[in-house]
């Protein structure tokens, strides 16, 4: 499957990852998560998603091996050691390693378009592919199939390699989150969706609803075959957090046949940011709680300020994650959220981009907001870091000053 050469790299770092995995800290790491996400956590988390920059702290200029899956692992272990170097937060590197069912996705069935970015730090902007109502008809309900061969064969394979090494997990899908409004302006462009709110909200309607059918369907078709995995691990979840439970699967659970009632799902609509709280329940908020019904466990929101939308946030069944964007007051959430549910806070990211770290902006902020969070069950992410200008260093340092924030100013009344 693999050339010699890509074999034996990936043989080296699946060595150096399982050593790392040794260290009894990650045990300490992952019991401290079951706590958190079931409430019971002594302080906030701590957890760093260096999403924005990990083109810096792995370009794809380090990767070794030639095939594209060879790639894809050498990737995932490469982070792992770079996480462990790097990014002591509270995330423990596992020794586990996901193979994926070979498993295809058409989706909507059209390709949306957009001017592409002029630089790797730039932006796009799409071009509506929808240009008047009937044109949504292009879009097709998305079909799911599974390749039970190729699985078979990958599977066999990669125990052979690095089954003696690492603790191979075979999966399907381990991803739950849908975006039914970026979706929508996936086809229809920002500004035209704004427009359609008011000129055509029924039209509105009726794509939302499509868009609820398809999602459901397609989570329906995972299940029914066999592609749902678990993800209460390190599996990462849209909201900000990662999954550790010991609340999910649930009683009701059949290994051999994993349900959607077993695992995490989330969703949000950052492009109704600006969008006032009514407009948010009627046109895609209901139908998002509609789908995440089918789910054991919740999380909501991602950039979009929520501050005054709990009221419709908080009736999602299973709700347990509620994010608080880097622009949204704290003071809107801790009373509405109590100890309930986990408040998935994510401080500016931008401090971190500055050409000196600022570290005392860095320092005001978590002291501030751990101050106003407490009686909460907080976690800390920092994410959207999409540049550190190639100093890694600065994770190390903000989750230095994060804890130290958290010592000083979280009052542990638990």
């Amino acid at each position: 499957m693999f050339s010699k050469n890509d074999e034996d790299i990936l043989v080296s770092l699946a060595k150096e990852v399982s050593h790392i995995a040794e260290d009894i800290s990650n045990e300490e790491k992952r019991k401290f998560w079951y706590r958190h996400n079931s409430l019971k956590g002594e302080r906030p988390a701590i957890f760093v998603h260096p999403d924005g920059s990990w083109s810096e702290l792995l370009p794809e200029s380090v990767l070794q091996c030639a095939d594209w899956y060879a790639r894809w692992i050498e990737r995932t272990l490469r982070q792992r050691i770079i996480r462990n170097k790097y990014i002591p937060d509270d995330v423990p590197i596992e020794r586990t390693l996901h193979i994926e069912k070979v498993w295809y996705n058409s989706w909507w069935g059209v390709q949306p378009k957009v001017v592409p970015k002029e630089s790797s730090g730039g932006s796009w902007h799409h071009i509506p592919v929808i240009e008047k109502p009937e044109d949504w008809k292009m879009l097709k309900m998305p079909r799911v199939e599974y390749d039970g061969e190729a699985t078979a064969k990958r599977w066999e394979y990669m125990q052979n390699l690095l089954g003696g090494i690492l603790d191979l997990d075979l999966v399907g899908n381990v991803y739950y989150n849908f975006h039914m409004m970026h979706w929508y302006c996936d086809y229809r462009g920002l500004e035209n969706m704004f427009m359609d709110l008011i000129l055509e909200p029924q039209t509105v309607h009726e794509v939302m609803r499509f868009f609820r059918d398809g999602v459901i369907s397609m989570f329906k078709q995972m299940e029914d075959l066999n592609l749902v995995s678990l993800n209460n691990t390190d599996a990462f979840h849209y909201t900000g957090g990662i999954g550790y439970t010991d609340e999910l699967p649930g009683d009701d659970f059949d290994i051999s046949h994993i349900k959607l009632k077993n695992v995490w799902g989330a969703a949000e609509a950052q492009e109704f940011d600006r969008v006032s709280p009514e407009m948010h329940e009627e046109f895609v908020l209901q139908y998002e709680r509609q789908v995440l019904e089918l789910f054991g466990l919740n999380g909501y929101g991602c950039c979009d300020n929520l501050g005054k939308k709990l009221e419709n946030v908080l009736k999602i069944k299973n709700l347990r994650r509620v994010a608080v964007c880097p622009w949204a007051d704290i003071d809107d959430f801790a009373p509405a959220l109590g100890d309930r549910y986990l408040m998935t806070w994510k401080p500016q990211p931008a401090y971190l981009a500055h050409e000196k770290t600022d570290v005392e902006a860095i320092e005001k902020e978590l002291n501030t907001g751990i101050k106003k969070a407490n009686g909460g069950r907080l976690e800390l992410i920092l994410r959207d870091t999409h540049t550190v200008r190639n100093e890694p260093e600065r994770f190390t340092e903000w989750i230095r000053i994060a804890r130290e924030a958290t010592e000083r100013s979280w009052n542990n009344t638990k």
